[in-house]
């Protein structure tokens, strides 16, 4: 699978930002200490931007950009063929270079780049408001390789956009039970609720992830009392 194959397989960019919420508020649940946290959300990372973004503290990570332009993704798998580090500092060709002039601010992002000014980028894929697809640009994969860009590793769980798809992966990355029935709720966007907490994460309550869930936007009830939304946290902004 390559970004081509992910690109075919993505929800419209509303489903996309609703699934990146969700996957941003169940790793909250699971893993209150951001730093070994999965999945992020930061609905105010930038006037008018959003940013979805993942991390698995290995060195890959993605970032997806929500505006009125659209949605910008890209992906940076260290161990893939296509790394820049491995293509002696260069942006495999054909990976950016067709990104619209909508998104180029994003492609030149210091958050995105390296101390050189160097994209830290292997797969770049990209939705226009009005348009019915996500694209891509033209590039020549190398061969030999199941998955090149790492898009397939990257953005598993955005091309299998099931509760059931999340329910394996944090099984296997948090070494806990998770409750599908949770998983489920969370996926629809319902309010969270302290008991719908607590079956996630015993050792969490809802007043403790309460700031974090009003950095993602999403709706949880009741609010806590002497809550008040709280824009920080939720990934690094700019």
């Amino acid at each position: 699978m390559t970004s081509y194959d992910v690109a075919r397989r993505l929800p419209a960019i509303g489903d996309l930002r609703s699934l990146s919420r969700s996957l941003a508020v169940l790793d909250a649940i699971l893993s209150p200490e951001w730093e070994y946290r999965y999945y992020s959300f930061n609905s105010a990372w930038a006037e008018g931007e959003e940013m979805a973004s993942m991390r698995n503290g290995s060195g890959d990570e993605y970032s997806i950009v929500f505006s009125s332009a659209g949605a910008y993704m890209r992906g940076f798998d260290h161990e893939a063929p296509m790394s820049p580090y491995a293509n002696d500092g260069d942006v495999w060709p054909g990976v950016i270079d067709g990104v619209p002039s909508a998104f180029r601010s994003c492609v030149e992002e210091p958050a995105f780049t390296d101390e050189d000014h160097v994209p830290v980028v292997t797969a770049c894929i990209w939705r226009e408001t009005a348009d019915t697809r996500w694209r891509h640009g033209t590039i020549d994969f190398p061969a030999g390789y199941d998955d090149p860009d790492g898009a397939n590793r990257l953005f598993h769980l955005l091309a299998d956009p099931s509760p059931e798809a999340y329910q394996r992966f944090a099984e296997d990355y948090y070494e806990v039970p998770v409750n599908l029935e949770a998983v489920r709720h969370v996926y629809a966007l319902r309010p969270l609720t302290p008991a719908l907490v607590s079956s996630l994460n015993a050792a969490t309550g809802l007043s403790d992830v309460a700031e974090e869930i009003g950095g993602i936007g999403y709706p949880f009830q009741p609010r806590p009392s002497g809550w008040t939304p709280c824009r920080t946290g939720t990934g690094a902004g700019r």
